[in-house]
């Protein structure tokens, strides 16, 4: 059995707590030897206050997970690749195309693992949903992912500045798993609602389309109260496929499928310990680029002011 990989883990907040903390504790593949943040700290292992003082306390690091906000994550990945480490970027791998670019080049030059990583494709449903779809002539394709700000990102204006996507930041879940589960796509229109005091939106109406004129649309709202909808429906020739729950559910016609328990960031660091040991990088730009093309074609619209 090979030797656990040293992995560090730059910035210890909620989805580091909630995912990547339990999931790396229970891996046999893994031994978490230290962290670094600016605002969080972790009891049991050595904490530095940023991935250079970590690098400098030389712990034998063999990876790193970067869980801070988007718009930080190039210079630490840059640096961590320059130190020979393998990297593993929380979703979404960047605040712009061109960056995560140059760190693909960098990774191969420098020979280490670099993982764009995409939970929600881990979900158990999207995996059958590939299955189920591929091949299939679709007829059309409705997302709606619609859930409460205030609930999911309490008091974190990051997401509400330039780079930090606003309601892409969960929509970019919905995106990947299209992209995984769907032929390609493309953006045929967008509106974007912007609050006046904010950069980024609250809420996104996307119009798309395939090869063969499939319309598909997605509808993305933080504001969004009571129940949360993370749905995706598919109308194909022969049937309809519904993921719903984020890919915890599917059902095929109405009728719910059997699928195992969630582990997302299970098959995440799964992923990223198969492509350390196999001396290969993973960086899937396609729902970023959705994203970006959002941005880039969306029409903007101003609404209320937000405040947490």
């Amino acid at each position: 059995m090979a030797d656990p990989i040293r992995i560090g883990l730059v910035g210890v907040g909620k989805i580091a707590r909630d995912q990547h903390l339990p999931v790396i504790a229970a891996s046999p593949d893994y031994n978490l030897v230290a962290v670094a943040s600016r605002h969080g700290s972790l009891d049991g292992v050595p904490n530095h206050r940023t991935l250079t003082e970590m690098l400098a306390a030389r712990h034998g690091l063999d990876a790193v997970a970067l869980c801070q906000p988007p718009q930080a994550r190039f210079q630490a990945a840059r640096e961590a690749i320059a130190a020979g480490l393998h990297v593993f970027l929380e979703k979404p791998p960047g605040a712009t195309l061109a960056e995560v670019g140059l760190l693909v080049e960098a990774a191969r030059a420098r020979g280490v693992s670099l993982f764009a990583s995409w939970h929600a494709r881990h979900a158990p449903g999207v995996a059958p949903a590939r299955r189920r779809l591929s091949g299939r002539r679709l007829q059309s394709v409705s997302i709606a992912w619609l859930e409460d700000v205030r609930h999911w990102h309490p008091g974190q204006d990051w997401i509400w500045d330039a780079g930090g996507m606003g309601v892409f930041d969960p929509g970019i879940n919905a995106l990947s798993i299209a992209t995984h589960i769907l032929p390609p796509f493309f953006l045929t229109g967008a509106t974007l609602w912007v609050p006046e005091n904010r950069q980024a939106p609250i809420a996104a109406d996307l119009n798309f389309t395939d090869a063969v004129g499939t319309p598909i649309h997605a509808a993305f709202d933080w504001r969004q109260t009571g129940p949360q909808t993370w749905d995706i429906r598919v109308e194909a020739e022969d049937g309809t496929l519904v993921l719903s729950r984020g890919g915890a559910a599917l059902s095929i016609d109405g009728c719910d499928q059997p699928l195992p328990p969630e582990a997302e960031y299970r098959g995440l660091y799964d992923r990223f310990a198969a492509l350390i040991r196999g001396g290969e990088s993973d960086v899937d730009l396609d729902p970023l680029i959705h994203a970006a093309d959002a941005f880039m074609r969306g029409a903007r619209r101003t609404v209320e002011a937000f405040t947490d």
